[in-house]
């Protein structure tokens, strides 16, 4: 016989989902559709304006295909990683060691204060890498003052911050693998690859492709590196998704309806995004089956 849970225990779950998830969708639809500014909000019905000036902004459009570029980019290697340093340390033991906790630094460390502090060792006049390369007799070492360096320096920056991430999950993760099983195929004659496609793989996976998922939108959301770092530039090369809502809604014009409407167009992107991938590892975990 089931017993059913009283349907009140379940109030504060639900008036948390409601006080932090209904409620800011809600309204931010609401922006969305009407004549907003940031003094004067819900002011007049606007209908599909809102979406069709943010869709005709310059710099929005491009810039969810440079969210895009980035966020897979980054997915793939803060995920790939995470998950060699994983085994790397698991191979030292169960424990995660001084080591471990060293590798999580970048990952408990201010975002602001990663990106000042790379600021500084990328500054071409002064910066610590500019100054290793005069020692060396070297040409002049600016990433930053081209668009590709610029964005590549910045992919760089967010891998290296976020793979700890991948690394403390994914080495939890291979705790459920059991050594007996992996020293039996060795004995039954698999090598190091073998051992890892047959065993330890199919016991992580699940786990390996919900890191994935996080990283991806952990990957859309960068912000605090571009304004720290390179403030979009140079030009629009590090314009992201969420720097230009930034400065939509809250500079210049304040224009609270147009931000609304193109975080909305952006959050449609990062799910369309993100479903594909849990899709694909649908498809890859029943194809294992």
């Amino acid at each position: 016989m089931t017993r059913r849970v009283p349907l009140w225990l379940a109030l504060p779950a639900i008036a948390g989902l409601v006080l932090f998830l209904v409620y800011p969708t809600a309204y931010l639809v609401a922006l969305a559709l009407t004549h907003s500014s940031l003094a004067h909000p819900l002011r007049a019905f606007s209908g599909a304006n809102n979406f069709q000036s943010a869709l005709a902004a310059p710099a929005f459009t491009p810039s969810l295909w440079r969210s895009t570029l980035f966020a897979v980019v980054a997915t793939v290697a803060t995920t790939g990683f995470g998950l060699v340093t994983a085994l790397l340390l698991r191979v030292r033991g169960a424990r995660f060691g001084v080591v471990g906790a060293l590798l999580l630094l970048p990952l408990v460390t201010a975002p602001v204060l990663i990106g000042v502090a790379w600021k500084l060792l990328l500054a071409p006049v002064g910066g610590g890498l500019a100054g290793a390369f005069a020692a060396l007799g070297l040409p002049g070492f600016n990433p930053l003052g081209s668009g590709a360096g610029a964005f590549v320096v910045l992919l760089v920056i967010h891998v290296w911050q976020w793979t700890p991430f991948a690394v403390l999950i994914l080495f939890a993760a291979l705790g459920v693998v059991r050594p007996e099983l992996v020293e039996s195929a060795r004995i039954d004659g698999a090598g190091p690859w073998r051992a890892f496609t047959t065993v330890t793989w199919p016991a992580i996976a699940p786990t390996v492709w919900a890191v994935a998922v996080l990283e991806l939108v952990i990957g859309y959301k960068v912000f605090d590196l571009i304004v720290v770092i390179t403030s979009g530039g140079p030009g629009f090369a590090t314009t992201l998704a969420p720097f230009v809502i930034y400065q939509t809604g809250l500079r210049g014009s304040f224009d609270m309806g147009t931000a609304a409407a193109q975080t909305l167009i952006f959050a449609m992107i990062v799910g369309v995004v993100a479903t594909a991938l849990t899709a694909a590892r649908a498809r890859v975990v029943e194809g294992e089956r």
